[in-house]
This record gives structure tokens, C-alpha cells and sequence, in this order.
């Protein structure tokens, strides 16, 4: 049996509840499926090779994701903790994985909700007609730069990187605080601090809209997606595998990383929600629920999403040929109803067999739906350029602008409440403020010293700041946090003493794939993944793509290298998080060797709670 102290938890009776179980499993779908389901997960796909990316991200999803999952959810629900008291309850030594976890949580925060800025800034100018991002400044005297950079470029490029953004030609140059920027954040984060301002049971209420209302929209986005040209290309581009792609490591490494974003492992939060669950609930059954719901969104999304590729992929190519036809009507004064889009290949390849040069003198372009179909793009690409020019190619495209930005809000406003419970729960556990201040104000404090750090990403170099929070802070850190974690309870909290704990709070022990994987398949293939992660990123030069209207070539984007002190940035944020594990674990054997203490058996601060 397990260690009954461990139950006794000092004010129990004054720890919040969730009012029902689907209030639980809503939050932590909310908090699992974000913005990176819609956009990064597609792009995967079609970067390597469709269908055959889904065997490694299965493979990774199995072996590593929903073991970590339940982990998390197992240690939250048994020691009533958020990420610092749960494994300082374990032992002291291991308080630098919660603190690791709270500032990945921070982090994160402030960048992400700066997305949710740029999705409520594109949402509010989705309601002017004609659409802002599908037309080109006009070209008067006063404005001829802006006309050239918009013909020159493309009108969703031009109102992204100049009317969006105003960015930079690169990162040493900051430029100001775009003040609509800064309005766009305070809304943002004035809504996630509305929605956490008492914690779970403000959170709680508000998940029944935001981790429900997107699948009703991608329903919506799926029917109409079917009936769009080129939507069957693109579902065939999804689903048909390039089974050679599983040959290249990155593929398994990119896989790995994105099971750990996309479930949220590492931040704190879902050990935060668990901690207010009855600890006698199957929290077994509960993390496989939600793994596999967020995995299957992941899949939901990307039907819908190729459907629009394949529409705009099939538009490109129409005009492409139509581009090609004009040249050879005009040419060879052919009746355009000699040549059309279906027979432009059987008249080209006679034109081509009977006058080859004056073919080869037209320099028509090259038109291939494959071509047009490989043009992947992630992220705010992804939702901002390409989806955006989709959209203004669909009749009612108002109405489509609002749905689609309204269901990204909904997507990043439930994955924003645990980040910020990810850091909330800890600083209450550890009582830093007295009981007089009230948690409302808490979470105030928090939102307003996000706010203040997310003001970098409204300068005008802010967009190449945010890439590299993203690279840095949520990955290679979030990996060293679940290595962690695994052996802290595996190893120092004892298998056994776990297990007997799932026992009490499940009605049955774990089984031998549950054991497997928490002994030695997660360590194991997580060590192998940050061995592969160091080697790609020594290899591969820091570089970042920059918006410059005087670059000679189009798109008018080059890349560029960091300069030193920014490449010393990106260290920082990996390193910070990272070293406040054997940070702390220093510091506490230091202190107990300079009192002539005996150090801890693994698990006695958790036998001592009472």
C-alpha cells in the first residue's frame, strides 16, 4: 500500500476542485490542442512526405508522449502540487524541475500570446470590405514605396510584413513600439487574465467555449473545403506517403518534438490541473483520452487545412496555364478555343515539335500542380500569408476571415490558460504572497509583467525575436524537463512507491508497457533525441529569413545569420530553465552539508507532508 501521509496535505480543504470531470478534460484538451495542431502539424506532413510522417509521430506518440502524460497527470493528482511542490514533495534536490517548468511556462506565455495579438489585429480588420490584405496601396506620390514593395511582393505579404508587423530588414535594427501592436496585446492579455483571474474556477467555466467552439468551425472549414477545386489534391498530397523520407533523422527528431509541444509536456500545467482532481480518479484512462483526442485533432485539422492547400495550390497552377495560353494565343494567333486548360499539353508538345525556338524564345513558365503543392510553409506563414490569400479567393471571404481568425483565437486563449496556471498554481503552493493578497490580484501581476515582456515583440524587429523564443524556449529545454521528470519519479520517488500510488488511485496496478516505458524506453529514446537535437543544431548554421523591399530578388526575403550576441541569447534561453535543475540540487546538498545534516532518502519529504 502506499504512503498514507502522502494524502494528508496541509489546507487541503481550502484547495479548489474542478466542479466536474468534463470541466477537467475539456482544460486539458484546451491546454494540449493550440495553435501548433493547425499550423505546425500540417506543415510536417507536408514537408516529409504526408502519410509516412504519421509513422514516426504514432511511434513517438506511443512510446514516449502518452507515458510522460500520464506520468504528469499521475504525479499532479497524487501529491496535490503544482510543478515546484510536487517535486519538492518528492525531494528538495529536485525543485529545479518545477522552476525549469515555470519559466519554460513564462516564456512561452509572453511570446504566444503575442500571436493571439497578431490573430485579434487580423480578426478586427476582417470585418472591412474589400479585405485589407487583398489589395495593393494605390500608386500616388506620396506613396510610391509602399506601392512598389506591395507590386513587387504580394498584397498578403505586403500587409503582413509592412502593415501588420512594419519589420525591419533585420534583427540589430529594433525599431518602435507599433502602438496598434500594443493595443492588439493589452486586449490579449487583458482576455486571458478575464478568463484566470481565479484560477481554475474561472478557467473552468470558460473551456466549455474555447476547447469546443474550434471544432466547430474546422466542421464548418471541412464541409466548405470539400466543395473547393483542388481540394482532392490536396487530401491525396496528405495521405499518400513518401515512405523515403523516414530515412532522414529529422524527421524522427522533428516527430519527438512535436508530440512534446503538442501534448504540453514539461510546462507545469497539466500537473497544476491534476493537482485539483479527487485522488481517487483514473488518471490512466484520462491520459490516454486526451492524448489521443489531441493527436486525432491534430489529424481533424489537416483535412480541412490541405483542402485550402489544394485550392490554392490548383488556383497557382490554373494561372499559371492561363498565363502560358495567353502567350501562345498571342503568338501564334490561335482561337482560344483551340487551346484550353485541359489539351495545353497535347498543343504545347505539337507547337514545341514543329517551332521549337520560337517555344524556347517565349520562355513560358513552368506549370506543375506537384510543384505548387511543395511549397510548405509554418506557423504564422501558414495562418497569415498563405491561408489569408486562400481565403480572399473564396466567395464570402469576409465571413471566412472571421471564422477562421475567431477559431485561432479560441485555439491560442485555451492553450494560454495553462501557461499561465503552469506558473499561478506553483507561486500559490509556495505562499510566497500572504493570504490577505487575493488570487485575483496574483494573476493580475502575472498577466501584467507578461504583458511587459511581450511589449518586445511589438517593436518593429519583434517578429525575429518571436522566432527565436520559439525555437529555443520550447523544445530542447521542454525535452530536459521530461527526461527529468521521468527519472526523478522512476528513480528517486521509486517505481514501486509509484506504481503502488496509481494502484490506490486507479483501482489497478500499471501494466508491463506502462513499466516499460517508464523505466527504460521514454529515458532511453528521449537521450537518443537530445544526442540528435545538439548534432543537427552544431551542423546547422543559425540563420533567420528577413523582409528587405530593396533585395533584388522576390520574394524580397534573405536569410541572414545571427549576429554573436543574439546567437548568445538563444544559449541563454535554453540554458537559463535548463540549469536550475542541477542549480538547485547544488544548492540544497551545499546547505545540508554546511548544517551537518543527513541527506534525504528518495521520497522522505513526501512520507512528512503532515
Amino acid at each position: 500500500m502506499p504512503s498514507k501521509e502522502l494524502t494528508k496535505v496541509p489546507n487541503e480543504q481550502d484547495r479548489p476542485k474542478w466542479d466536474n470531470k468534463i470541466q477537467y478534460l475539456l482544460t486539458c484538451i484546451g491546454f494540449a490542442v493550440g495553435l501548433g495542431n493547425v499550423w505546425r502539424f500540417p506543415y510536417l506532413c507536408q514537408t516529409y512526405g504526408g502519410g509516412a510522417f504519421l509513422i514516426p509521430y504514432a511511434i513517438a506518440l506511443v512510446l514516449v508522449g502518452i507515458p510522460l502524460f500520464h506520468l504528469e497527470l499521475a504525479i499532479g493528482q497524487r501529491l496535490r502540487r503544482g510543478s515546484i511542490g510536487a517535486w519538492n514533495t518528492i525531494s528538495p534536490y529536485l525543485g529545479g524541475i518545477g522552476i525549469a517548468s515555470l519559466l519554460v511556462s513564462l516564456l512561452v506565455g509572453v511570446y504566444y500570446n503575442t500571436i493571439i495579438a497578431w490573430i485579434l489585429w487580423y480578426f478586427f480588420n476582417s470585418f472591412q470590405n474589400p479585405l485589407p490584405w487583398s489589395y495593393c496601396p494605390t500608386a500616388d506620390y506620396n506613396n510610391t514605396g509602399a506601392y512598389e514593395e506591395c507590386s513587387r511582393s504580394s498584397t498578403v505579404d505586403y500587409y503582413w510584413y509592412r502593415k501588420t508587423l512594419n519589420i525591419t530588414t533585420t534583427i540589430n535594427e529594433s525599431g518602435d513600439l507599433q502602438w496598434w501592436m500594443v493595443i492588439s496585446l493589452a486586449v490579449a492579455w487583458g482576455a486571458v487574465y478575464l478568463c484566470t483571474i481565479r484560477g481554475i474556477q474561472s478557467t473552468g467555466k470558460v473551456v466549455y467555449i474555447t476547447a469546443t467552439f474550434p471544432y466547430i468551425i474546422l466542421t464548418i472549414f471541412l464541409i466548405r473545403g470539400f466543395t473547393l477545386p483542388g481540394a482532392i489534391d490536396g487530401l491525396r498530397y496528405l495521405f499518400t506517403p513518401d515512405i523515403k523520407n523516414l530515412l532522414k533523422p529529422r524527421v524522427w527528431l522533428d516527430a519527438a518534438t512535436q508530440i512534446f509541444f503538442s501534448l504540453s509536456l514539461g510546462f507545469g500545467g497539466l500537473i497544476a490541473f491534476s493537482s485539483y482532481n479527487p485522488e481517487k480518479n483514473d488518471c490512466e484512462k484520462d491520459a490516454i483520452t486526451i492524448a489521443v483526442i489531441n493527436s486525432m485533432s491534430s489529424l481533424y485539422a489537416s483535412i480541412p487545412i490541405f483542402c485550402i492547400l489544394g485550392f490554392k495550390a490548383t488556383l497557382a497552377y490554373w494561372d499559371c496555364l492561363d498565363s502560358n495560353i495567353l502567350s501562345l494565343i498571342n503568338e501564334f494567333e490561335i482561337s482560344e478555343w483551340n487551346i484550353t486548360r485541359d489539351n495545353y499539353n497535347e498543343v504545347l508538345g505539337n507547337l514545341n515539335a514543329t517551332y521549337p525556338k520560337i517555344i524556347h524564345h517565349l520562355k513560358l513558365k513552368e506549370c506543375n500542380l506537384q510543384a505548387f503543392l511543395d511549397q510548405s510553409v509554418s506557423g504564422t506563414g501558414l495562418a497569415f500569408i498563405v491561408f489569408t490569400e486562400a481565403i480572399i479567393q473564396m466567395p464570402g471571404s469576409q465571413v471566412w476571415a472571421v471564422l477562421f481568425f475567431i477559431m485561432l483565437f479560441t485555439l491560442g486563449l485555451s492553450s494560454m490558460f495553462g501557461n499561465v496556471e503552469g506558473v499561478l498554481t506553483p507561486i500559490l503552493d509556495l505562499k510566497i504572497f500572504p493570504k490577505s493578497v487575493p488570487v485575483e490580484a496574483i494573476s493580475g501581476l502575472i498577466c501584467l509583467i507578461s504583458f511587459g515582456l511581450s511589449l518586445t515583440f511589438t517593436m518593429r524587429s519583434g517578429n525575429y525575436w518571436l522566432q527565436i523564443f520559439d525555437t529555443f524556449t520550447g523544445s530542447l529545454t521542454l525535452l530536459i524537463v521530461a527526461f527529468f521528470e521521468v527519472i526523478a519519479v522512476t528513480y528517486v520517488y521509486g517505481i514501486k512507491r509509484f506504481s503502488e500510488d496509481i494502484k490506490w488511485m486507479t483501482g489497478r496496478y500499471p501494466n508491463l508497457y506502462w513499466q516499460a516505458t517508464w523505466r527504460f524506453i521514454s529515458p532511453l529514446l528521449m537521450g537518443a533525441m537530445f544526442l540528435s537535437y545538439i548534432i543537427v543544431q552544431f551542423w546547422t548554421p543559425l540563420t533567420y529569413e528577413t523582409w528587405d523591399p530593396s533585395y533584388e530578388k522576390f520574394p524580397m526575403k534573405k536569410v541572414q545569420s545571427y549576429p554573436g550576441w543574439v546567437v548568445a541569447i538563444c544559449v541563454l534561453l535554453v540554458a537559463i530553465p535548463s540549469m536550475c535543475i542541477p542549480f538547485v540540487a547544488l544548492v540544497h546538498h551545499v546547505k545540508r552539508k554546511l548544517t551537518n545534516k543527513p541527506n534525504y532518502e528518495p521520497g522522505d519529504h513526501a512520507n512528512n507532508l503532515n
